[in-house]
């Protein structure tokens, strides 16, 4: 197999991994809340039962399927690991991190997560190889003339709203996390992407 196949699929699997571990410190410091959709699976969770993982996965399950038929078009293999990795990865690490009891930690916890989260959605996103469920949502409400920020706005916005109803945390760090890592991954990606291209010798798109 090609240089460019181990290396593109490497960041893609080392992003997902990384920031599955982003998503679970912040879940884990969620005492002034934790990302939209994880608001959504926090409170999914606490109504049903299951784990927060198994609701990412089955979340992004049901988007895969509707914006397949939406779409007309199957998604491409990156989106569907994208959806299992996630989900597996947030509760392997939900497992093996300890609980914070203090205050303190967290919201030591829910900082490292921020930038954490960050930067390995920053990495598998260089890696050009597709989008995740959410992303793919965003992208169509963006088709319909609206620019990609509100797109993403509305996603987060009925996500929260509706894992609020159901229990999940909302405050200011949902805020914080849904307008704050796009200043973390812009540059990230920036950076990641040329790294990789000089590293495989041509352009990723």
């Amino acid at each position: 197999m090609s240089k460019k196949f181990w290396w593109q699929w490497g960041s893609f699997f080392v992003g997902l991994m990384v920031m599955a571990l982003g998503i679970t410190l912040t879940i884990k410091g969620n005492v002034i809340g934790t990302s939209p959709w994880d608001v959504f699976h926090i409170g999914m969770f606490n109504q049903f039962g299951l784990t927060i993982g198994t609701w990412s996965i089955l979340t992004g399950l049901f988007i895969i399927c509707v914006t397949s038929m939406y779409l007309k078009r199957v998604p491409r293999l990156a989106t569907f690991l994208n959806m299992l990795l996630i989900g597996s990865f947030i509760d392997l690490f939900n497992w093996l991190l300890p609980e914070a009891s203090l205050f303190v930690f967290e919201i030591s916890y829910f900082v490292a997560g921020f930038f954490v989260m960050s930067i390995g959605c920053a990495l598998y996103i260089a890696a050009s190889l597709g989008e995740g469920p959410r992303d793919t949502v965003m992208m169509i409400i963006a088709s319909k003339g609206y620019s990609v920020k509100t797109g993403r706005m509305v996603m987060e916005v009925i996500a929260a709203s509706i894992g609020w109803l159901l229990g999940g945390p909302v405050g200011l760090g949902t805020i914080i996390l849904a307008l704050g890592t796009g200043y973390i991954i812009q540059p990230a990606l920036f950076c990641f992407k040329n790294k990789l291209e000089k590293i495989i010798g041509e352009p990723l798109t």
